[in-house]
């Protein structure tokens, strides 16, 4: 039998007890390696840096930048390194945003041990990874607003009522480049090419509601 690759691990949760009982239970794996723990993204990034790292195992909720943003981070600035989503959260809303940042998985935290394990070991030889539960709600049609994050949504509204990129920057206290990259990921998650044609679809959105 094939012996897996090893697999160098950074931790990433704002709870340092979470983090210890995973550290506990992946080192019981001969082929798993916890390099570093981070509570925030700073950290994470620092981490990723400075060390040979194969695999993120990512929570939602950080302080600061989020799991799913900073997953978006990892996959611009270290592409080769594995992000596995590992979260309390079970809405297939923050599973398709996760997936859309470049996650390669999303296990939940209440899985058995063996998910996790397994979950690692399928992400790490190239495939994706879902809990379950997960893998069924991903199956039922979605609305393409859940492809957004819950910024971009709200960035999407403004866009409705007409607002320049400066006012709406104004308005949630943001760069105007930083709307300006709104826009773009936006049009690229939902497909959409012009600006004529996102305003269309935020406006067809609002009605919606």
């Amino acid at each position: 039998m094939q012996t897996p690759p090893f697999v160098h691990i950074l931790l990433v949760d704002d709870h340092p007890l979470v983090r210890d009982g995973l550290r506990a239970r992946l080192e019981t794996i001969p082929h798993f390696e916890v390099v570093a723990e981070a509570g925030n993204a700073g950290e994470a990034l620092e981490h990723a840096a400075k060390q040979a790292i194969d695999l993120v195992l990512m929570d939602i909720n950080l302080s600061g930048m989020n799991g799913i943003e900073l997953t978006g981070r990892f996959h611009t600035l270290y592409p080769e390194i594995a992000v596995l989503m590992l979260s309390m959260h079970d809405k297939a809303e923050y599973v398709m945003q996760a997936i859309q940042a470049g996650a390669r998985g999303y296990v939940l935290k209440d899985a058995p041990a063996m998910d996790i394990i397994t979950a690692i070991d399928t992400v790490m030889s190239g495939g994706i990874y879902y809990s379950a539960g997960l893998a069924k709600q991903l199956a039922r049609p979605m609305p393409p607003t859940l492809l957004l994050t819950p910024r971009e949504r709200e960035v999407l509204q403004c866009i409705a009522t007409g607002k320049s990129n400066k006012h709406i920057a104004r308005d949630m206290s943001l760069s105007v480049r930083t709307i300006e990259t709104h826009r773009l990921n936006i049009k690229r998650k939902l497909g959409i090419e012009g600006q004529a044609d996102l305003i269309r679809f935020a406006l067809e959105q609002t009605q919606i509601r």
